[in-house]
């Protein structure tokens, strides 16, 4: 295939627990879909305790128990943080691992570890080891942090903000938007609908389980591509 294939954009911020969900289902995207994935890095804004409205407590409150229902099946543990993280030295770090080809293992390990309340996305060092676990250099990503990876990170977000991009996770392709994890099921079914499913035409394609607010599990009929 000597076309040159669609390219899906991933925004993410390590801080947020919905682009952990979504981290590894889009980097997968490629091994239905014939298109090629993108990771960008994008710092969400958050407030803190005490900063936030009552519904926006609310929705916060809400959002880690929508996470843990959505995680659980697959192992995923979601613990708030328990203050407001500068995500800059993790991102960045993300973008040197993207460069070496380790952006997966890095991105996981990150998430994981972030969210059971055992690694600090605002610690250079911290950064630094975690890359050096996975074969890098520890003293090559201090020196991008200083100086390069912080010019890619400014690039990346003027390009989140020529894509319109306000969240993550958050998808574009083909002109489109689709902000969220929820979303990725509208993310598939355009990527279908335009030819790009690798699978034959007319396979039956398995809904996905939505779970509901009261915990209760509902799944579309059955549905040709």
């Amino acid at each position: 295939m000597n076309q040159t294939l669609p390219v899906v954009k991933m925004y993410s911020d390590f801080k947020s627990p919905y682009a952990a969900l979504a981290f590894e289902p889009g980097l997968d995207l490629p091994e239905k879909y014939n298109v090629t994935v993108a990771w960008r890095p994008f710092q969400v804004r958050q407030r803190g305790a005490g900063e936030r409205s009552t519904y926006s407590e609310y929705k916060y409150q809400y959002s880690f128990i929508d996470v843990r229902r959505w995680g659980r099946p697959r192992g995923m543990q979601f613990e708030p943080p328990i203050r407001i993280y500068d995500s800059a030295p993790a991102l960045i770090g993300g973008l040197f691992a993207a460069k070496h080809g380790v952006l997966r293992e890095y991105g996981c390990e990150v998430f994981r570890r972030f969210f059971i309340r055992d690694f600090e996305i605002d610690q250079a060092d911290a950064v630094a080891g975690k890359l050096a676990e996975l074969g890098l250099s520890a003293d090559a990503f201090r020196d991008y942090l200083a100086g390069a990876g912080v010019a890619d990170l400014q690039a990346a977000r003027l390009e989140s903000m020529s894509d319109k991009v306000f969240g993550a996770p958050f998808f574009t392709f083909d002109g489109e938007h689709f902000w969220g994890y929820d979303r990725m099921p509208l993310l598939e079914r355009r990527m279908r609908e335009k030819g790009f499913a690798k699978d034959a035409p007319g396979v039956i394609i398995p809904p996905k389980p939505i779970i509901r607010p009261d915990g209760t599990v509902y799944v579309r009929p059955l549905a040709t591509a």
